[in-house]
């Protein structure tokens, strides 16, 4: 089990960070090798499923998802949503926050728990190092976008 917490600073509002980090096909053009499937019709909501797929032919997986909590900002206020894992390889959960900022902006908070079937204990901590990496620089990437 890895579990981690990122936190940014957006110049975006609260709604334009939103948008671009619950745009959940866009993760697919800043995180290599995965392609994004939303299986439910628009828009997103509590309910949404959606699959990442990663990797190259026999050594790819389906990373199965399901927004369980969709609460989208409103009048500038914060955001928040929850995303369940529920795939047979890696499982687990994340949350993404967005807040106003004082200077107009925004803050994200992106926690998640995540753990890959399969692995001794032993590699908690190198997972959550990859995986806060990984992540860091999805975050990163899809708020720096247009």
């Amino acid at each position: 089990m890895a579990l981690f917490v990122l936190e940014r600073a957006s110049r975006h509002s609260v709604a334009g960070s939103w948008r671009r980090l619950t745009d959940w096909p866009r993760h697919a053009d800043v995180v290599p090798l995965t392609r994004v499937t939303v299986r439910t019709p628009p828009p997103t909501g509590q309910g949404t499923v959606f699959v990442a797929r990663s990797g190259i032919g026999p050594l790819a997986f389906d990373d199965p998802m399901e927004v369980t909590a969709w609460e989208p900002p409103r009048d500038g206020g914060p955001g928040r949503c929850r995303l369940e894992k529920r795939g047979r390889f890696v499982t687990g959960w994340a949350e993404i926050e967005v807040h106003p900022a004082d200077d107009g902006g925004s803050r994200v908070i992106w926690r998640e728990d995540i753990t890959v079937r399969g692995l001794p204990g032993l590699a908690d901590g190198p997972l959550e190092r990859s995986a806060r990496w990984m992540f860091g620089r999805a975050a990163d990437a899809l708020l720096r976008r247009e």
